[in-house]
């Protein structure tokens, strides 16, 4: 384990970068059930037991089948969800699913703003704080939604089978922009359904991202448990050849 480690933090880190002693696992990953929640009007996930028992051979044996849609729970979108021609989530090379983490965090402003939109002036003021995000980062958007996983109805900012009404923070066209022009960042993930707030109807931080090909890792959960700076991200989709995203395991490593 820690010889794998050693060689990911060369791969995404400077030497040094983090100190492996007492480095600990985070989970950034909603369980995948019939309670995850998906996209309004996308299929959600369903198991369908097909063994779970002792055979007749005397030894245990359990399987299932599972259904659901590429978007929902913690997972990818692929470039090619809104750039066509761009990655699918096959293609999406392997240095942009992992990288040093700069975590945002938009709590406050969420707090007062159920549809907030993390700025420019947002990511300015982060800088004055910490620092330029460096390229190469992966960036971290907080908003704390993850306290409304267990109720669909307030995650999403709506009841209802479409997604005509939902209410979300999420991160600004502009924002979206500079991080990938300015910053040239590795990818981008945050705690909500959508890295476009819930009104949004033209997906213009979406389009920014993916034709940019930066990946965005979306319903990621337990980034209070990360620092602002430090960290080492890691993301591993479903390796789906032509998709437009998928299921996802995120974990961090935290010094």
């Amino acid at each position: 384990m820690i010889g794998l480690l050693v060689l990911l933090l060369g791969f995404v880190a400077p030497a040094g970068a983090l100190d492996l002693e007492g480095a600990r696992l985070v989970d950034l990953t909603h369980p995948f059930d019939a309670h995850t929640i998906y996209w309004p009007t996308a299929r959600s996930f369903t198991l369908e037991p097909v063994a779970g028992g002792v055979t007749p051979g005397g030894y245990w044996y359990a399987a299932n089948n599972f259904c659901a849609a590429e978007h929902g729970g913690t997972h990818l979108d692929a470039p090619i969800h809104f750039a066509e021609g761009h990655w699918a989530a096959d293609e999406v090379p392997l240095d942009r699913l992992m990288g040093p983490a700069v975590l945002v965090d938009l709590v406050d402003k969420a707090g007062r703003d159920r549809d907030a939109l993390l700025t420019r002036g947002d990511l300015e003021a982060v800088e004055a704080r910490d620092g330029r995000i460096p390229d190469g980062a992966v960036v971290l958007v907080r908003t704390g939604w993850e306290r409304f996983w267990e109720d669909r109805t307030r995650y999403l900012g709506s009841a209802a089978s479409d997604a005509t009404d939902l209410h979300f923070p999420g991160v600004s066209p502009e924002a979206a922009a500079w991080l990938t022009t300015a910053r040239r960042i590795r990818s981008i993930g945050i705690d909500t359904a959508s890295i476009d707030h819930g009104p949004s109807r033209d997906f213009r931080a979406h389009r920014a991202l993916t034709n940019a090909n930066v990946p965005i890792f979306e319903n990621l959960a337990g980034l209070g448990a990360l620092p602002r700076r430090g960290a080492i991200f890691i993301g591993l989709p479903m390796k789906i050849r032509g998709g437009s995203g998928g299921p996802l395991r995120a974990v961090a490593l935290v010094p």
